[in-house]
């Protein structure tokens, strides 16, 4: 993952390449759909068939993250250890999505999302999740970057159709033709975090832990009626 520096650029600034070699467009308010970049012409790697329940216990290690030994106890010359797992996601990629937050789109967005079945708080756990492996610097992250990173939290955790095409009817309505070029820089995206699409509960948990009064962390399905 390549370094995330802030800059002193403002946003209506051309965003310079990332570490992946190549530019984000951004989605116009008026004219939503993105420039089309170029695009390798490798196919884009089959998702699993079986989504991951977020209840269910990873015993890998999660990506993008590592895990170190800390003294737990000590007691004489014998001494106790437990394994902590370092998060790769930095204070940087936080602050990028609270920047991203005060956008007017985003804003209606998720209010437009009552019953949060796009964007509920784990689902918004893993855009930051995803903006810590992408490898862009913190100033070239945009309102389509959200957008992304949500599209690809849905498709790894729900298993159906509708909360990836409701994502697609607030940006553009009936209009399919922006479609093609939002998959586009989807797939140049996903690339860009080597694949790396797979995001724990526990991950999820400790980004949320580190702002735990942000508003968007109350956006829990279990809360709502019936």
């Amino acid at each position: 993952m390549a370094d995330s520096q802030p800059c002193s650029q403002s946003e209506d600034q051309s965003p310079q390449p990332s570490s992946s070699g190549y530019p984000f467009d951004v989605v116009d308010e008026e004219t939503p759909g993105p420039s089309a970049p170029w695009v390798d012409p490798c196919p884009l790697p089959e998702s699993p068939t079986r989504k991951r329940g977020r209840d269910e216990s990873d015993e890998e290690t999660v990506p993008g993250t590592e895990d170190i030994w800390v003294v737990e106890t000590l007691c004489g010359l014998k001494m106790k250890l437990k394994r902590q797992r370092v998060s790769s996601v930095l204070p940087e990629h936080h602050e990028v999505f609270n920047r991203l937050l005060e956008d007017p789109v985003i804003q209606r967005f998720l209010a437009w999302d009552k019953n949060l079945r796009v964007s509920d708080k784990y689902l918004l756990s893993m855009v930051i999740a995803y903006f810590s492996r992408a490898g862009l610097f913190s100033w070239q992250y945009q309102r389509i970057h959200f957008f992304i990173a949500l599209y690809l939290a849905n498709d790894m955790e729900e298993d159906n159709q509708a909360p990836k095409q409701a994502i697609f009817s607030f940006l553009y309505g009936k209009n399919r033709s922006q479609r093609p070029l939002f998959h586009k820089l989807r797939f140049q995206f996903i690339r860009s975090m080597d694949w790396k699409t797979r995001v724990s509960r526990e991950e999820c948990e400790e980004i949320q832990a580190f702002d735990p009064e942000l508003w968007v962390w109350g956006r829990d399905r279990c809360t709502l009626m019936p």
